[in-house]
């Protein structure tokens, strides 16, 4: 079962398909955004998942809402993962699976990530949650559904409540 909505997001550093290391209270400072956790680079599921995102990222940016994929797979994959589908937005890797873990996506039994997207305010507090495996597309456009119930568009890109 996922965080609940209202649970204070956990804190976390991993490292970006970059190298460098992204931390959620630092790089996302009073800033809201969406976390999503996926099973498995380059599988098709989640390369839909991950283009989903993609070919909807220009409208999250409207809002000013960053966006981070998570799984256990390596920086290198990551990394191989997000040139070929031209990715915007942060993968990190999380391969000891702590942070999966922490954010009750982890699959039982498995060193792998559930398919589970995380819609936090600007406390880092969750206000969605989309669970659903094998409705790929679904988790982008809830996400971006509640987005649009909860912020108006600015023109410098804030949120505004």
């Amino acid at each position: 079962m996922a965080l609940t909505v209202g649970t204070k997001a956990p804190d976390f550093a991993l490292k970006c398909a970059d190298g460098t290391t992204f931390k959620l209270s630092e790089d996302w400072a009073n800033k809201p955004g969406i976390i999503y956790f996926y099973p498995k680079d380059f599988t098709p599921g989640c390369t839909m998942e991950a283009c989903a995102f993609r070919d909807n990222y220009q409208d999250l940016a409207e809002w000013g809402i960053p966006v981070v994929g998570i799984s256990t797979d390596s920086v290198e994959s990551h990394s191989r993962f997000q040139r070929k589908y031209e990715l915007p937005f942060t993968l990190l890797s999380d391969l000891t699976g702590e942070v999966t873990e922490a954010y009750k996506a982890k699959v039982l039994f498995l060193p792998i990530a559930k398919r589970i997207t995380y819609v936090l305010d600007a406390n880092h507090v969750v206000k969605l949650v989309v669970e659903n495996f094998l409705a790929i597309d679904t988790h982008v456009r809830e996400a971006l559904a509640h987005l649009k119930g909860e912020y108006q568009k600015l023109s410098d890109g804030q949120p505004s409540a």
